[in-house]
């Protein structure tokens, strides 16, 4: 049962990985969007995504937290995703450079953690491990939105874009 534990909360064990986890973890992420990027309603799939995930991963916080005896464990990932997955909330599925794009905001915001975000680290459990991201993805939405606005072109952006729509 710990096995399938630590297998999701680091994502398919991607979490385990010895250099730069949360990094590696995030390709889950992107693997998720890829997806969906196709399907219609892609943003009602990715909030289904996102609050599956939430509350996968608020239930095995604690868990994780008493198995690495520390607080936020760099092997559980399932908060990366999470984050990632709300920097690319869009209306409709992403294209692949937005996809890449959204990977570096994303990840920029994750590491930095510009204020609010570290104060969520500082609750205890699973809402802890996941929140500092989920307001990370929320800067790199925001980012991704303002970009989008500011170079236009839908099919830079959008999966099946055209410059005439999206």
């Amino acid at each position: 049962m710990n096995l399938l534990r630590l297998a999701v909360v680091s994502c398919g064990f991607l979490g385990l990985s010895p250099v730069a986890p949360g990094t590696v973890g995030t390709l889950a992420g992107v693997l998720i969007v890829w997806g969906l990027a196709r399907l219609e309603l892609f943003a009602l799939w990715m909030l289904v995504v996102c609050a599956l995930l939430y509350v996968v991963g608020r239930s095995l916080g604690e868990w994780a937290e008493s198995r690495a005896r520390g607080k936020d464990p760099g092997f559980f990932v399932l908060d990366e995703v999470l984050g990632y997955l709300v920097t690319l909330l869009w209306v409709r599925g992403p294209s692949l450079f937005a996809m890449a794009f959204g990977f570096a905001v994303f990840r920029f915001f994750d590491i930095v953690k510009p204020p609010p975000v570290r104060r969520f680290e500082r609750i205890r459990g699973g809402d802890g491990i996941l929140l500092d991201d989920v307001v990370a993805g929320l800067y790199g939405l925001g980012v991704m939105s303002l970009a989008r606005l500011a170079f236009g072109d839908a099919s830079l952006w959008i999966h099946g874009g055209s410059a005439a729509g999206g």
